[in-house]
């Protein structure tokens, strides 16, 4: 007999966390109600933790990258099945502006992202459109379902550059989804991936992912590197999932001329960067934002197909009541922890 009552989890402010006992919503018409397993912490939700969120108030439940199992169906809802394993894509868009009407919902005029402005997944279940669900397959763990999200992230990315087949590929920054725009560059059928950051246990952790060479660019010179590895022609696609002045400054001064720069991570501040030099060479500065459901369905695609490593980023488990642990552990943890992962089953 499913519960009448469940623990959700809000941060009243940046810091705190209180679980709150709630009645166990119904799904309404159209909607399913899913048990959480898990969810995943990224690095924006450490942004919230922090105060730092440019847009995110308080209360707020959090919770985005998530994998959990059907519970419920609201009526009307077809194609989906009680005890169905999903993950849940948590964009809210408003449907009626130009980008939602041309197909370009994850650019929406009013986006609101579950866990930031509106709320997240973090409860023992959660009732939703059945249009934001996912089906995941049967072969594939809560664990692994909780890092579509990010893996969405990147495939999108990646595809920003349209047919990367043969291509040299450059990433810059070796967090989470850093190597898994590496992993998925490879996967889509790149030539070459190169990866670089300033931490030797990031890059050992993408070299244990499949990528091709791994650069300390406080060991190395960057320049020196990027020309060793790919040869004088240069990479074709440089990624920026760092997002500084450094990095962005380093894919300026070094891209081969008429090459593509992507940037994936979210800058920090307002960028002082060289744009003579961009517009001199000819660089097509190009940006992505989020996913769309297509990119989830790659997504599974890849990791249902073993092109995907996601065990190696799976740094460390929490109990759901252990929420704060969780982000006090990232803090003390930063640069060896990858992925963090909330067991709201246990």
């Amino acid at each position: 007999m499913r519960k009448e009552t469940m623990l959700q989890q809000v941060m009243t402010a940046p810091g705190v966390i209180e679980f709150r006992e709630i009645p166990v919503p119904q799904p309404e018409k159209g909607q399913v109600l899913v048990k959480i397993h898990r969810i995943g912490v990224c690095g924006s939700d450490i942004h919230v933790y922090h105060g730092k969120h440019p847009f995110t108030s308080y209360p707020v439940t959090q919770g985005h990258e998530v994998s959990g199992s059907i519970e419920a169906l609201g009526e009307g809802v077809t194609g989906l099945s009680v005890g169905q394993k999903v993950t849940i894509e948590p964009q809210v868009t408003c449907g009626h502006c130009h980008p939602c009407t041309h197909g370009k919902y994850n650019l929406c005029e009013e986006l609101k992202v579950m866990g930031f402005q509106t709320t997240g997944t973090a409860s023992e279940y959660f009732a939703v459109d059945a249009s934001k669900v996912t089906p995941l397959p049967d072969s594939m763990t809560f664990d692994e379902g909780a890092m579509i999200e990010p893996l969405a992230v990147a495939v999108h990315a990646v595809r920003r550059a349209g047919d990367i087949s043969g291509q040299d590929i450059c990433v810059l920054g070796a967090g989470p989804i850093g190597i898994l725009t590496a992993q998925t560059a490879k996967a889509l059928g790149a030539r070459r991936v190169m990866i670089t950051d300033v931490s030797n246990t990031r890059l050992q952790k993408a070299l244990e992912c499949g990528v091709d060479r791994a650069v300390n660019t406080k060991e190395e010179d960057f320049a020196a590197a990027f020309v060793g590895f790919f040869g004088p022609d240069k990479a074709d696609v440089i990624y920026d999932c760092a997002g500084n002045d450094i990095t962005m400054g380093q894919a300026i001064a070094n891209a081969r001329k008429g090459s593509t720069i992507i940037l994936v991570a979210v800058y920090a501040g307002m960028a002082h960067v060289d744009l003579a030099v961009l517009n001199d060479h000819e660089l097509d500065l190009n940006t992505t934002m989020m996913y769309r459901h297509e990119d989830y369905v790659t997504a599974i695609e890849l990791v249902e197909q073993k092109k995907i490593a996601l065990v190696p980023l799976m740094s460390s488990h929490f109990a759901f009541r252990d929420y704060l642990q969780a982000y006090q552990y990232i803090d003390e943890n930063r640069e060896s922890t990858m992925k963090v992962l909330i067991d709201v089953d246990r």
